[in-house]
């Protein structure tokens, strides 16, 4: 239950190491949120963030939870919900999967799909249970600017994270009524604070596969401008925000955004009680333009 200012008292957050989750936690700790349960599969990460938390004075606790496991959700789940009100429920878990690989091995496209989708619509439904018994509370999902309009990019992870975010905002007029209330956030793309060099991944085996009529056609090598053809003239057509957009990328600054200004957003949009939020703010008008722009064009614009 808020306590007497507002302030959300308990967070439990699916998807304990997120970057995202765990900037929106320091936030919500430091807005005297005092119960944090970090959901994940056990491992040092999840741990660390923990002890991260209790740091910041918090009461943290782990909670063994697997996005792959929903027939297990229930009674995890369950169990969290029986040890008190949740104020704030973080959504937070996903998987990037790899495009080009995932073309070529289905089953790595179908785990992106079982995590990012079937996974968050079964957490989902149980926290969404859960909050409406106590009668209060805010279901925040994450969601992603990859869901709303598929480019040859990301279409796999983008359209898992589209069903999830029709999902949340289904969920969210399901339970209009009840006190519970559902915050879809759609970042841009999120880059660290400060870059820190990548360990290199270790190279999977691979086997010789012949080439069959079923193979994907090989992808392009992504434009660094718009195309002679497509002229000031055609972009004209569909307004000023079109042709800025040829002009800056979704990967470009400003439409770029870190875990920290997501999490602020967050806090801000709980404290509102929005029912969207994207970040960054600019994000709102760009996605309106592409929309609208015909798959011809949006194909060749440089994102």
């Amino acid at each position: 239950m808020k306590d007497a200012f507002g302030a959300s008292q308990s967070l439990l957050v699916l998807g304990g190491t997120s970057r995202i989750a765990l900037a929106t936690a320091r936030r919500l700790v430091a807005a005297r949120t005092r119960t944090v349960r970090l959901a994940g599969r056990p491992s040092p990460a999840l741990e660390s963030a923990a002890e991260e938390l209790r740091a910041y004075g918090a009461d943290v606790s782990t909670v063994d939870f697997d996005a792959l496991a929903p027939e297990t959700h229930e009674t995890v789940l369950g169990k969290v919900f029986a040890e008190g009100d949740i104020d704030v429920v973080l959504l937070a878990f996903g998987i990037a999967g790899d495009q080009e690989r995932d073309e070529e091995e289905p089953l790595g496209a179908v785990r992106v799909a079982q995590t990012n989708y079937t996974g968050a619509i079964s957490a989902g439904l149980v926290c969404a249970g859960g909050l409406q018994a106590q009668g209060h509370g805010s279901l925040v999902v994450l969601s992603s600017v990859a869901g709303e309009r598929a480019r040859r990019a990301d279409f796999i992870y983008g359209s898992s994270k589209a069903g999830l975010d029709t999902f949340a905002q289904g969920l969210g007029e399901a339970l209009r009524g009840t006190g519970v209330h559902v915050m879809v956030v759609r970042p841009g793309v999120v880059r660290p604070e400060t870059a820190t060099p990548a360990e290199p991944a270790a190279p999977r085996p691979t086997t010789p596969r012949p080439t069959t009529s079923r193979s994907m056609p090989p992808r392009s090598a992504p434009s660094q401008s718009v195309p002679s053809r497509i002229t000031a003239a055609r972009l004209a057509r569909y307004g000023d925000a079109a042709s800025r957009i040829a002009a800056a990328p979704l990967e470009a600054p400003p439409l770029v955004t870190t875990p920290d200004a997501v999490a602020t957003a967050i806090v801000t949009g709980l404290r509102r009680r929005s029912g969207t939020v994207w970040v960054p703010g600019a994000l709102r008008v760009v996605m309106s333009a592409l929309r609208h722009v015909p798959r011809p064009l949006f194909r060749r614009l440089p994102m």
